[in-house]
């Protein structure tokens, strides 16, 4: 390491040395650095190129805010980029890479684009890449090349991520001053709190500077604050935790970062953890971040703000040059220079204000530091670093420099534009701003929601002694109003002297010695490279409100949300508008605040835990048998059973004729199945359903129609009454979670006074439907007390016994047309009934059919699939079923189903379609016209919603929604096909197989 780094001091551990690499360059540091404050160690400050002009840009700030230092961490599968160098917890055996240029960081042929500047002006892609449009794909593949972002991994990420929630009676952000005040007050009460910071160790300023509290080094007293809030049982602490959003009802998101900061990463601990946590108050101590002064060609490497510099010496015992300048507009500017000057390190100041005043000027100046008043920087020179500032006088109307220009050799530039409170999460929360002028800068107004409170440098108190009294009387109320603290002792705030960054003389735009965008440039947003000179082209080119004025240029729009540059940038628009910043407007800011991994969204849910693999009990039976597996929902059903030689459409036609013939056995065991119970069970029935429930008898199924509440089919299913308060209800296999969710929701806040009970039971219960002319002959082998004749049991039924030795549930039912029996028997017990049943049939031939069968029986008999059939615009007058939506009853959808256009006559309504061509098969999805024309377009009045050939009767089949359809039938249609091929066809009745329904009632 270089002499940039101090021989003593700081809050790095000597004792561990770390090495690491940039850009292939080996380099040391210490536990306890951030990559910023190692290579600005080395005497590293030429990080990295902007993103439109590849200009050499520095390490600007020392957290969040870094605006130019995104690197490119690691490699192969825990490659990751845009990652602040700032925030990177050095580790033994780090690797980083600059990102946004090539082929390397000292020679970059992008910096081609900065000679080439005054062709690019804010908004130039709109203007230019419009025309021709049919280059626009060319157009986007360079755009997407010469973006200066980093590469994501195209490996697997090898790493977990975690989610939990929390509640707590208060959540504290920011271990700051103010923060750790509001803890210890709050802590105090017994209230549940939980405090986080974004930093490896919490304390917030006060490890970057010196300063007093309760008569002890602000360091000491941060340390001995958080040793007592560590044996508070109620408190947690959540270091290294960024909150990142802040959602309604105190609903905050957050980020910790469990493992990055580690060189090993332990397999049984995640790489981040998501917290998601509702507190019932919030405490806001975000602090404030430092803006820049934009003064020409500001972007050099080694221009950095002067709270950073005051950082890195402080904190990690790094100068930022052996010679430099602070220039400031504030009197906080000083207590960063006289810190570089009792480092050894050569300073002059340089203040805008003619005649400053305050603390720490008196202090700066009792010390003997070079300050000179009323100077500005006018320009820099430099390459890859900066080398000289060029400085002036400034005008009396801060609009122009004046008098003769001087030459300074310098090595860094440490600039304070004011102070920024971090709003961003309280915008977030919908709270309103409010301007205050003593600071130049937005603070939290009216909250939005009012169990929250802003505190110390976050609600504009810059003084050590407010921030902490803020935070402190916030913690105790705050923790009292969440009703679960017990009122605590009362105790006196840690005291502090106040010290303060005030006054401030308001300076958003640096004048120079040339017309604005002439030679240098005044950059606003150092990462997407927006200049004052973009700022005002916008405006002159008729952009007034600051969202679009932000839009045109892209100011604060890169991944830093313009956090040093947005007010600066506020002020010249307003400025050049004659007007003042808060009528003008700021722009919005939205989660997250800062970039967030999406693995933390995931965490666990990911492959099986993401969408599980669900099988049944006989799952095993059907891979031995040979089956083809369709996804349905989560569920793992057999599509068909292939025998040798045949492809999907032989096995499906010799399944669906078997069944015909003789016997088929489907597993059914994926039906959603809902345990109702309840002395309200009917009436809830009654209302979820579109037809009536009250009258059902014991021992009866009854098919059903379920509506959303616009009054389109949702759901369609049989539910049998198995007691008097009892209902087992079926649903669509896919459709499950779905409707059982919608049916709480009903129960829970509409119906709330029924009382009515809900279980899935879909798991429990194994179902095996066997269906066709010989199933009765089958079920009479299997049972001996259980009555089969069609009295006995008839259509509809529902019965209990034994099946095959089992206690069973057994059902009437049939989605085939066929005589048909459900054999519902607990789950362990499935692969074993199953077996039993494909013993016994046999001597009938019995046949095992899948999914694909099980649709050409049914569509054979016209039977809706919800979701096939149906779209979500499809309502039962579309369906032709208006036989099954009661007129007397109110029922879930009802009002909007009586609405008239949902009875329009010219409504794609369901029908059949015979083709002309009995072996044409239509491709599902098809459109169908009425009149054929030479070319297209042509009037599309339907499209084909299921089609299959039918082997049963030796012709295609399909069902389809046609406008008006059902007074169509017996109509000719045609259907254009992708191959040029024209299918002629008829509209027909749904129904094309057993009409009378004589063998499903056998």
């Amino acid at each position: 390491m270089t002499d940039y780094r101090l021989r003593q001091g700081g809050r790095i551990d000597r004792s561990k040395s770390l090495s690491f690499t940039f850009d292939g360059q080996r380099y040391a540091g210490y536990a306890g650095d951030t990559l910023a404050s190692a290579l600005l160690a080395n005497g590293v400050h030429f990080v990295g190129r902007s993103f439109k002009y590849h200009r050499p840009r520095g390490i600007v700030a020392a957290g969040a805010e870094e605006p130019n230092a995104l690197i490119q961490l690691g490699h192969g599968a825990r490659t990751e980029p845009n990652l602040r160098a700032t925030q990177i917890e050095l580790f033994d055996g780090l690797r980083a890479e600059s990102q946004n240029r090539w082929p390397s960081l000292s020679f970059d042929v992008g910096a081609l684009n900065n000679a080439l500047s005054k062709f690019f002006p804010a908004g130039f892609y709109y203007k230019t890449f419009m025309w021709p449009a049919a280059l626009w794909m060319k157009y986007e593949y360079v755009i997407r090349h010469a973006a200066g972002l980093g590469k994501s991994p195209t490996e697997r990420d090898p790493d977990t991520y975690d989610k939990t929630n929390a509640h707590c009676d208060v959540l504290i952000v920011g271990a700051g001053p103010s923060g750790l005040a509001a803890a210890l007050a709050a802590a105090k009460t017994g209230a549940r709190v939980i405090l986080c910071d974004e930093q490896a160790e919490m304390g917030g300023s006060l490890l970057n500077r010196h300063a007093e509290i309760d008569g002890k080094p602000g360091v000491d007293w941060a340390a001995d604050s958080l040793k007592t809030l560590a044996q508070y049982p109620n408190l947690r602490l959540l270091p290294r935790t960024t909150a990142f959003a802040y959602w309604d009802h105190n609903f905050v998101s957050l980020c910790e970062k469990v493992t990055d900061h580690l060189a090993d990463k332990p397999k049984h601990l995640p790489r981040q953890r998501l917290w998601k946590v509702r507190a019932k108050q919030v405490v806001l101590a975000t602090g404030a971040l430092e803006r820049p002064l934009v003064f020409q060609d500001n972007d050099r490497p080694g221009i950095m703000l002067a709270g950073a510099a005051q950082t890195y010496l402080n904190r990690y015992a790094v100068k930022p040059g052996n010679r430099g300048i602070v220039f400031t507009n504030n009197d906080g500017g000083y207590e960063a220079a006289i810190d570089l000057a009792d480092a050894g390190v050569a300073i002059t100041v340089l203040d805008s204000r003619d005649m400053p005043e305050g603390a720490n000027y008196h202090a700066a100046k009792t010390a003997g530091l070079d300050i000179r008043a009323g100077k500005v920087i006018v320009g820099t020179k430099g390459s890859k670093r900066v080398e000289k500032a060029l400085i002036a006088d400034l005008g009396s109307g801060g609009d122009r420099a004046l008098g003769q220009v001087e030459e300074l050799d310098v090595d860094f530039i440490a600039s304070s534009g004011g102070w920024n409170p971090t709003v961003h999460l309280f915008c977030q929360s919908k709270g309103k701003l409010e301007w205050r002028d003593d600071i130049a800068s937005f603070v939290p107004g009216e909250p939005m929601q009012k169990a929250q409170a802003s505190v110390g440098a976050a609600n504009g108190a810059f003084g050590l002694k407010d921030a902490l009294a803020e935070g402190f009387a916030a913690g105790a109320k705050l923790a009292a109003a969440s009703g679960l603290g017990k009122a605590a002792k009362p105790t006196k705030a840690p005291d502090a002297p106040n010290g303060n960054h005030l006054p401030l003389q308001p300076l958003w735009l640096v004048p120079s010695t040339e017309p604005l965008g002439r030679k240098g440039k005044h950059f606003t947003d150092f990462q997407n490279d927006v200049t004052a000179a973009d700022l005002k082209l916008a405006l002159r080119e008729g952009y007034r409100s600051v969202e679009h004025v932000k839009r045109y240029t892209t100011t604060g729009m890169a991944t830093d949300q313009g956090k040093i540059g947005n007010v600066n940038a506020l002020g010249i628009v307003a400025d050049v508008q004659g007007k003042t910043i808060p009528e003008i407007g700021v722009t919005t800011f939205r989660p997250p605040y800062t970039p967030t991994t999406f693995g933390i969204f995931m965490g666990r849910d990911a492959d099986d835990l993401l969408d599980p693999a669900r099988t049944t009990p006989m799952h095993s039976w059907h891979q031995r048998a040979g089956a083809q597996f369709e996804d349905v929902g989560q569920w793992k059903r057999a599509w068909y059973y292939p025998k040798d030689g045949e492809d999907l459409h032989a096995a499906v036609n010799r399944e669906v004729a078997a069944v015909r013939r003789s016997l088929g056995v489907l597993d059914a065991s994926t039906l959603g199945k809902i345990d109702i119970q309840g002395p309200d069970a009917a009436e809830f029935l009654n209302r979820i359903y579109t037809n009536a429930w009250k009258k059902l008898d014991i021992g009866k199924a009854r098919y059903g129609l379920m509506l959303k509440e616009d009054g389109m089919v949702m759901d369609d299913g049989v539910t049998t009454r198995i007691g008097e308060n009892r209902f087992l209800m079926t649903t669509t296999s896919g459709n499950a979670p779905q409707v059982m969710a919608h049916l709480e929701d009903y129960l829970q806040t509409e119906w709330t006074d029924l009382k009515v009970y809900l279980t899935s039971v879909t798991e429990q219960w194994a179902t095996i439907s066997v269906a066709g002319p010989n199933a009765r002959k089958l079920m009479a082998e299997l049972t001996s007390d259980i009555g089969l004749s069609p009295n006995a049991l008839p259509f509809m039924g529902y019965t209990e016994g034994t099946v095959a030795g089992v206690p069973a549930r057994v059902f009437r039912i049939s989605f085939t047309g066929e005589l048909s029996f459900e054999i519902n028997v607990p789950a362990s017990y499935g692969l074993a009934v199953w077996q039993a049943v494909m013993t016994a049939g046999e001597k009938y031939d019995i046949t095992p059919y899948g999914t694909e069968a099980m649709h050409v029986l049914r569509a054979e008999k016209g039977y809706i699939i919800v979701g096939q059939e149906t779209d979500g615009s499809v309502n039962p007058h579309d369906l032709g079923m208006d036989w099954v939506v009661a007129k007397n009853k109110e029922f879930v959808g009802k009002r909007s189903l009586t609405r008239a256009d949902m009875s329009k006559p010219n409504r794609k309504q369901l029908v059949g379609i015979l083709t002309d061509d009995p072996k044409t098969v239509l491709p599902e999805g098809s459109q169908i016209v009425e009149e054929l024309l030479d070319k297209p377009p042509m009037t599309m009045v339907g499209h084909v919603t299921s089609s299959y050939w039918s082997p049963n009767l030796g012709h295609s089949i399909a069902l389809a929604m046609v406008k008006g359809g059902l007074a169509k039938k017996g109509k000719k249609i045609y259907v254009p096909l992708l191959d040029g091929r024209v299918v002629s066809a008829t509209i027909t009745d749904t129904v094309f197989f057993d009409p009378e329904g004589e063998r499903l009632r056998a």
